[in-house]
């Protein structure tokens, strides 16, 4: 069987991206995903300049157009996040991906719960605005495995 190509958070890959310096490998994903993936590492935090180790960040404003934020300075990184994905995006175009894997909880990449409950980390909405039909998870849900079964069936009909 031929592999498919999967978008994935660096992070859950063993990367030291995390703005602690630290990853958050996950070893079922990595494993059990991996028999059927090839990976295209994407960390939106530091391909967009940010430094590892850095200022934790979060998400203020609204949900629909929340702003991207350090946590302790208010340094506010929303602009040079969305101008760094959407050049991003165009590259990913050319990939081919069957799918994405984001990290649950991240201003960047998560895609739900992240802002007061509600909405999704900046990066992760323009993924989903820009590839709209692509199937995604994250990492969280992708633990139970009915949801992990069906996720592997909508990238492998890609």
């Amino acid at each position: 069987m031929d592999k498919v190509k999967l978008g994935i958070s660096s992070c859950l890959l063993g990367e030291n991206v995390r703005y602690d310096g630290r990853h958050k490998l996950d070893h079922y994903l990595k494993d059990k995903l991996g028999k059927i993936a090839d990976w295209v590492s994407v960390c939106p935090e530091v391909e967009c300049g940010l430094s590892v180790p850095r200022e934790a960040m979060h998400l203020i404003g609204s949900p629909e157009s929340p702003r991207f934020v350090t946590r302790n300075s208010n340094i506010d990184h929303t602009d040079k996040m969305i101008k760094w994905a959407k050049a991003r995006l165009e590259q990913l175009e050319k990939e081919e991906l069957c799918g994405f894997v984001f990290k649950s909880d991240s201003p960047s990449c998560g895609l739900s719960s992240v802002f007061s409950k509600k909405g999704m980390g900046v990066f992760a909405k323009e993924f989903i605005e820009h590839f709209k039909l692509m199937p995604v998870e994250d990492d969280d849900r992708l633990q139970d495995d009915k949801i992990m079964e069906n996720f592997i069936e909508r990238i492998c009909k890609r």
